[in-house]
């Protein structure tokens, strides 16, 4: 398929590239092969705890947006306060847990919404690491697509902006999503393969189902061409969005 400018530089704004290395080094490092080839940078958990403040702005600086996936879980008060502490970052998407109930998820939105970037919130519906048993083991008896429906309802009820979840529950939550809401989608996996995760689509049946952006780290960061590997997922994107 012949695919235009336009159309590739839309794809590559879809793709989000996870830098899950271990220092800021590491982070610039493979930010510069990759500047051109994809749309946003996630800083998570790991690299966020060691580096601070200082890897969203040198990642930001690299002219992409930031997605700090931070996963935020606490009583309201505390994860309102969270949040306002990032204030001067230059953020486009801040994850929080969708199980922290509606409650938590409104004093989040309201502290992003106080933060001069203001931020998307995506509320993280069920890790993609987790299947029914894990979630039968915990004492939830029902489909792993239940239960990332219902968070999805806290989500819309408090306002909030997007929603973390795996594609197998893509096109469900595209239904019943307004214009406008980010549906992001990790557990993206091109070729064969699921490393740790459990609910996994390649990025071709992510676009199809309704993903407004995908995650994905390994399957480029490992690659002996990493570039070119972020750039095969766009045209794969690219192809998708505009098939019929």
């Amino acid at each position: 398929m012949e695919l235009t400018r336009d159309q590739l530089e839309a794809a590559r704004g879809r793709l989000i590239f996870a830098c899950d290395v271990q220092t800021l080094d590491e982070a610039l490092e493979v930010g510069e092969r990759l500047k051109a080839s994809v749309g946003l940078w996630k800083i998570g958990l790991e690299l966020f705890l060691r580096e601070g403040r200082p890897v969203v702005e040198r990642m930001a600086a690299l002219g992409k947006p930031v997605f700090l996936d931070l996963k935020l879980h606490d009583i309201p008060a505390t994860v309102g306060r969270a949040i306002r502490n990032l204030e001067g970052l230059p953020i486009r998407f801040l994850t929080v847990h969708a199980s922290g109930g509606v409650e938590m998820l409104r004093e989040a939105q309201a502290a992003a919404d106080s933060l001069s970037c203001r931020p998307t919130l995506l509320g993280v519906t069920v890790l993609t690491s987790l299947g029914a048993e894990d979630l039968a083991r915990d004492g939830y008896p029902g489909q792993v697509g239940e239960l990332v429906q219902a968070r999805l309802g806290a989500c819309l009820e408090a306002g909030i902006g997007g929603v973390v979840a795996s594609a197998l529950e893509v096109g469900d939550l595209a239904a019943r999503t307004p214009p406008g809401f980010s549906l992001v989608i990790p557990g993206i996996r091109p070729g064969s393969g699921t490393q740790d995760q459990k609910r996994v689509a390649t990025p071709a049946a992510a676009i199809a189902a309704g993903a407004t952006h995908l995650v994905v780290g390994r399957p480029i960061r490992d690659a002996a061409d990493p570039a070119a590997a972020a750039e095969s997922i766009v045209r794969e994107i690219a192809a998708a969005a505009v098939t019929p």
